[in-house]
């Protein structure tokens, strides 16, 4: 929205963002952005494209959201008073229709703004751009929802922004007396813990990813160091998509693995304020139709330490009982069922390999020969 002039000086009523998934991956949109709603976390990326010749940070919607997170940090109330809401919205399909309609996500501000380098293009040339981290504030006082009374309050110039605050949800006005040390007690969370139904991780009889998925299972089943390889690449592309820096350690050996079967590290914040945790991996290649059962979880989860987590990857789904026990005892392990997995790994066909999924693999069979191991899984903290 267009900034007008309150009491204080300029402000920016609102950015409304709005994120198309049918469009990620083409030429236009080449990016993939991130919508955890559960979490109250959204990874989205900024407007600048291959082929413009200005900077990154100039084009209309990088320069929005970098004034606005300069305005997330502010050290004062009365700053963050002053500062732009982002109202969040994706595409969704109304009829088996993709376009023409949207859904609101929430109600967010900038935590993190990274530069980095892209791939676009029919040519796959590289480009810079701007990924953000956004948080979602909790909205279950309004119920979900943003009064458009006080976007319209934001826009009166006769109002300063400390009477307009009067309008804004409870958790906004918390953040902005309080400041971002509130907000992991003010972000969004899902109070009731969601289990995925098993018919809703399958993918569509005869979809070109179900083709996929089988072709996949096909050419691991009874290779299962293998499949090893491609599980840790997908679950390094799956952390790293949470905006947090995640390091590839290395597969186990062949037998006596001791249930893990790839070994990274997940660091979080930096230097006395950061910590690493090691990730565990286990892969299980099943038919597609088959299902992980809470007991081969609770193998995985035997063998967690303090300051460990799982991450299971599997050709199948995972059944409702697994996903309730793993939610009721707050085990630390990510689960990505085939769906995700193979959605992952045609992603990186897509960015790298021109959308050869067979090539891609490839690569990650070539890529892993040489980091095949002994070493204990918490070795990789010394890295």
């Amino acid at each position: 929205m267009a900034k007008v002039v309150g009491p204080e000086g300029l402000r920016r009523p609102a950015i409304l963002i709005r994120s198309s998934p049918w469009k990620a991956g083409s030429a236009q949109t080449p990016w993939h952005d991130v919508f955890d709603l559960d979490n109250g976390h959204v990874r989205y990326f900024g407007d600048h494209k291959v082929g413009l010749l200005s900077a990154p940070g100039t084009t209309t919607g990088n320069a929005a959201l970098l004034e606005a997170f300069n305005g997330h940090q502010a050290p004062t109330p009365a700053e963050r008073a002053s500062t732009t809401p982002l109202l969040l919205f994706r595409a969704v399909s109304r009829n088996g229709k993709p376009k023409g309609h949207v859904e609101f996500c929430g109600l967010g501000l900038v935590e993190r703004a990274e530069r980095l380098v892209q791939w676009g293009g029919r040519e796959h040339t590289t480009f810079t751009n701007y990924v953000y981290d956004i948080a979602l504030i909790d909205l279950t006082d309004e119920d979900d929802s943003v009064s458009w009374d006080w976007i319209h309050a934001r826009r009166n110039e006769s109002l300063s922004s400390l009477q307009v605050l009067a309008s804004a949800p409870r958790a906004w006005r918390d953040w902005v007396k309080h400041g971002n040390s509130a907000l992991p007690r003010l972000r969004r969370r899902v109070a009731r813990a969601r289990i995925t139904k098993v018919n809703d991780q399958r993918l569509r009889a005869g979809s070109p990813e179900a083709a996929d998925l089988e072709a996949l299972y096909k050419r691991f089943d009874g290779n299962k160091h293998d499949f090893e390889a491609v599980a840790a690449t997908v679950a390094a592309r799956v952390l790293r998509g949470s905006g947090q820096r995640y390091i590839e350690g290395w597969l186990t050996r062949r037998s006596g693995d001791g249930g893990a079967d790839f070994v990274g590290r997940l660091d979080l914040g930096s230097g006395l304020a950061g910590t690493s945790l090691v990730a565990l991996g286990q892969a299980k290649c099943i038919k597609p139709d088959s299902l992980v059962s809470a007991e081969q979880i609770a193998r995985v989860v035997a063998r967690l330490r303090r300051g460990w987590i799982g991450v299971y990857v599997t050709t199948g789904s995972y059944s409702e009982p697994a996903q309730a026990e793993i939610v009721e005892d707050q085990y630390p392990i990510i689960l990505i069922n085939g769906m995700d997995l193979i959605k992952e790994l045609r992603g990186i066909a897509r960015d790298d390999h021109g959308g050869d999924l067979s090539a891609c693999l490839d690569h990650i069979l070539t890529s892993a020969a040489t980091t095949i191991t002994n070493r204990r899984p918490e070795e990789i903290l010394l890295e």
